[in-house]
């Protein structure tokens, strides 16, 4: 029974180990490591077959060098506030889409909701660099948007929407809004719906009740689906890539240029380093949140 449980808490820890832990230590020793021309482009300054020695030499000669540049040059620190400015946004903008999706699933008859939960998936079963490309055509000025919005008049001329901040949102909106949808509806899902009642019962209308009772209840979605939303998008390379232009900086892009335009490996790690350890927060306050609901149900 002992050796079952360690098995059992063995194998997530290993595959951490495995796919985080390792990946991590490794891009945390090529950031501390100084440029070259060569391949690897960089120099290592940790020689683990030297032994003790060289491990001791390694922390004599320790510097943060490339996490310095990283505050000389105002485009890394402007990408990170990019970045999460965009995140933000989007993450408003989903949660502003997503909520009322969410609400009319959970009061949908029960037989349509079985097929409502499919249509939001649905997109999921399609590439999602097909999905992106295809926003590329709508969102472009020949593409079906502006000659939908010609076609009704609404506009004289095709807009510039592609190559714009407005194409990531819509982009990313796009791409994660489900992430905020399923949170949501699974916790509106289980509102006790007689709340509700006894509250219109002791005289609020039925938007005065949402506000009092819906709204603070669906709370634990709405964060689970914020960062489930807001942590991917923050680090988000292939939408701003493809769907912005050259004044969309997010810190994917640079990280993509240094690593593959620059073949500047150790500062592009440092780079990863620093946006792994923003991520942190959000993901420690995800975990923090999932836990106080889980000993809420209990």
């Amino acid at each position: 029974m002992i050796y079952r449980r360690l098995i059992l808490i063995a194998v997530p820890y290993l595959w951490l180990l495995a796919l985080f832990l390792v990946p991590f230590i490794i891009v945390l020793k090529i950031s501390l490591s100084d440029s070259a021309i060569a391949i690897p482009p960089y120099t290592p300054t940790l020689d683990l077959s030297g032994g003790w020695e060289s491990i001791k030499a390694f922390f004599a000669e320790l510097d943060f060098e490339n996490y310095v540049f990283l505050t000389t040059d105002d485009l890394y620190w402007k990408s990170y506030l990019s970045s999460l400015q965009i995140a933000l946004i989007s993450t408003f903008l989903c949660l502003l889409v997503g909520f009322p999706i969410a609400y009319g699933m959970a009061n949908a008859p029960d037989e349509w909701r079985p097929t409502l939960m499919m249509l939001v998936i649905l997109p999921f079963w399609t590439s999602f660099l097909i999905r992106v490309y295809a926003w590329m055509g709508i969102l472009s000025q020949e593409g079906l948007l502006n000659q939908f919005l010609m076609w009704l008049g609404i506009i004289g001329e095709p807009l510039t929407i592609l190559n714009t901040n407005w194409a990531v949102y819509i982009g990313i909106v796009y791409t994660y809004c489900p992430f905020m949808i399923l949170p949501i509806y699974s916790t509106l899902e289980k509102l006790d719906i007689s709340l509700i009642e006894a509250a219109e019962d002791l005289g609020c209308s039925r938007t005065t009740a949402f506000w009092l009772v819906t709204v603070p209840l669906s709370k634990s979605g709405v964060i689970a689906g914020s960062f489930l939303v807001f942590i991917p998008a923050l680090g988000e390379f292939v939408i701003p890539s493809l769907l912005g232009g050259s004044g969309t900086l997010m810190i994917g892009k640079v990280l993509f240029e240094e690593f593959f335009a620059n073949r500047d490996w150790p500062v592009a790690s440092a780079v990863a380093v620093v946006l792994l350890l923003i991520l942190i927060i959000p993901i420690v306050l995800y975990q923090r949140n999932e836990q106080k609901a889980m000993e809420a149900e209990q």
